[in-house]
């Protein structure tokens, strides 16, 4: 066993001792030649200017910071129109997606209430009526017909106040018989 033990470290040793020679020659020279290179002096650092400070001294001028017609008094002056969104109810899911990833699929109709057929982005099917909200503009569904749903959305507007804006989903076509039609 010790016989077997030493005569196996002896081979280790004598494989190891032997290298390619040729590959170490290389070696040698790429490192001689890389530290016979010139050193290059490193380039100093350009001279940081000092911060001129200004001083305004038009005081009697308008300050640009603060409007100065009526008209431009009145555009900072939100509308209020009464339109604004109820923070204060509870959302619901289909309020997390853009309305231009939902997809309408079709309707239903019973005892005389109607129903829209959506698809979200992530597949899940959604059934809605009259009143319902959807999409990320506090749109409420005031109409659904066979083609399509009519959407009252709620937007910021630029003077700082909400107005309505009018929004639909189209019925799409059939997507399932599209796919599996022979090609």
């Amino acid at each position: 066993m010790l016989r077997t033990i030493l005569s196996l470290l002896v081979c280790c040793l004598i494989t190891t001792g032997c290298g390619n020679k040729e590959k170490r020659a290389e070696l040698e020279a790429y490192v001689k030649k890389t530290k016979s290179r010139a050193i290059k002096e490193i380039e100093p650092l350009p001279e940081v200017k000092p911060y001129e400070t200004f001083t305004y001294k038009d005081s009697n001028l308008r300050s640009p910071f603060v409007p100065s017609t009526i008209e431009e008094i009145a555009k900072k002056i939100p509308n209020d129109n009464g339109i604004r969104p109820d923070v204060n109810r509870r959302k619901e899911p289909l309020e997390a997606y853009p309305l231009d990833t939902l997809r309408m699929v079709g309707t239903l109709e019973k005892d005389g209430k109607k129903w829209g057929i959506v698809v979200d982005k992530d597949g899940t099917v959604h059934r809605l009526t009259v009143g319902n909200y959807v999409g990320q503009n506090e749109g409420r569904i005031y109409e659904i017909n066979e083609e399509k749903m009519l959407i009252n959305e709620i937007i910021p507007d630029p003077s700082g106040g909400w107005r309505e804006r009018k929004a639909s989903l189209a019925l799409v076509g059939d997507t399932a018989s599209a796919k599996n039609k022979p090609k």
